[in-house]
C-alpha cells in the first residue's frame, strides 16, 4: 500500500471526487482521499492522501492556498461562476472595458487581510443540516452564514477586454468565486469566476504536480516514483526527535516525558501540532504539548500515530 501524498494536476471537467475514485482504481487501494476540493471547471493542484497520510488530511487541508483567477466582468451569475446563468443585468460593453487597472486596485485593497465573506449560494456549506446547493437547485432563497477567511494577498496581474487576471493567496475556506462576484458588485458592473487554476496547496505547487492522464495510464508504478512520503510531510511543523524508548510508546498511543526526547524544535504555541520522528529520521506521530504530569515533568501526547 501507497502512504503519502500524490500532487495532481487536476484537469477541468471532473469532480475532486472523479479524481479520487480514479486514482483508487488505478493504485489499486481505497484509503485515498484530498485534501481541499476543487470546482469540476477549476484547474491545478489537488494534492491526494493515501494510505497512512489519510490520518493528516485535516492539517494538510487547513494550508493555504495559492490561484491563478481570470474574474469576467460585465455580469454576475447565479453560481457566481460561468457554469452559472446570468444573474440581473449584463453591463455594456463599453463601460466594462473602459475599467482600467488604476480603477481596480483600490478596489482590490478591500479583500486583503482578514474579512467576513459569504459563501455562494451553491455551495457545500449547510443551511438547517442541508447542502446550501441543494436548496439552490430547488430555487429557495439561499444565504449560507458568512465566514471569516484570510486573503494574504490579491495581486492584479492583469486587465484585457473585461478579463482580470488576479493571483490570490488564502485561507482554506476562502470562496474565490465570493470574491469575484463581490469584485464586480464594487465596481458596479457585476462579475463571475470564469477561470480557476490552483497553483498551490501548502507546501504542494504546480510545478511537481503530475497530470491525471499520466497518473492513470502510468497505474501503480508511476504513482510509487511520484509519491510524497510520509517522512517529507508537513515539514514546516516544530518537531521533536525521540529515543529508541520513546519510539516504542508512541507505537502503544503514550505520551513522551522530557527524558525520551533527543532535541525539540522551538518555538511552538500551545496545542501547536509538532511532529515527532524516530533517530532515523521517519515521521511517527504528531502530537502537542500537555500539561506537566504528576511528577512535574513535560509531557507530549500523540494525536495522530502513524506507525
Amino acid at each position: 500500500m501507497l502512504d503519502g501524498v500524490l500532487v495532481v494536476d487536476k484537469p477541468a471537467g471532473p469532480t475532486s471526487h472523479d479524481v479520487v475514485a480514479a486514482v483508487r482504481r488505478a493504485v489499486g487501494q481505497r484509503r485515498v482521499g484530498h485534501t481541499g476540493t476543487l470546482d469540476p471547471f477549476a484547474t491545478g493542484v489537488l494534492a491526494l492522501v493515501l494510505g497512512r497520510a489519510t490520518r493528516l488530511s485535516r492539517f494538510l487541508t487547513a494550508s493555504t492556498k495559492r490561484y491563478v483567477a481570470g474574474v469576467r466582468l460585465g455580469v454576475a451569475t447565479d453560481t457566481y461562476d460561468v457554469t452559472g446563468v446570468p444573474a440581473g443585468e449584463r453591463a455594456p460593453k463599453a463601460v466594462v472595458e473602459a475599467i482600467a487597472p488604476n480603477a481596480i486596485e483600490p478596489v482590490l485593497a478591500r479583500f486583503r487581510g482578514r474579512l467576513e465573506q459569504a459563501p455562494p449560494p451553491f455551495s457545500a456549506k449547510k443551511i438547517g443540516g442541508v447542502r446550501a446547493y441543494t436548496l439552490a437547485r430547488r430555487q429557495a432563497a439561499v444565504a449560507p452564514a458568512p465566514v471569516m477567511v484570510t486573503v494574504y494577498a490579491c495581486q492584479l496581474v492583469s486587465v484585457e477586454g473585461g478579463l482580470v487576471t488576479l493571483d490570490i493567496s488564502c485561507s482554506a475556506g476562502c470562496y474565490v468565486r465570493s470574491l469575484a462576484q463581490d469584485l464586480g458588485a464594487a465596481l458596479g458592473v457585476g462579475a463571475h469566476l470564469e477561470s480557476l487554476r490552483r497553483t498551490a496547496n501548502g507546501e504542494f505547487r504546480v510545478a511537481q504536480a503530475i497530470s491525471l492522464a499520466e497518473l492513470l495510464e502510468g497505474g501503480m508504478t508511476r504513482a510509487a516514483a511520484r509519491l510524497v512520503p510520509l517522512d517529507g510531510l508537513l515539514g514546516d511543523y516544530p518537531g521533536a526527535q525521540l529515543t529508541e524508548t520513546g519510539v516504542e510508546r508512541i507505537r502503544h498511543g503514550q505520551a513522551i516525558t522530557s527524558g525520551e526526547v533527543r532535541w525539540l524544535s522551538p518555538p511552538f504555541g500551545k496545542d501547536e501540532p509538532i511532529r515527532l520522528v524516530a533517530p532515523d529520521g521517519r515521521l511517527l506521530a504528531l502530537a502537542t504539548q500537555a500539561a506537566l504530569g504528576a511528577d512535574d515533568v513535560s509531557l507530549l501526547r500523540p494525536t495522530v500515530v502513524l506507525v
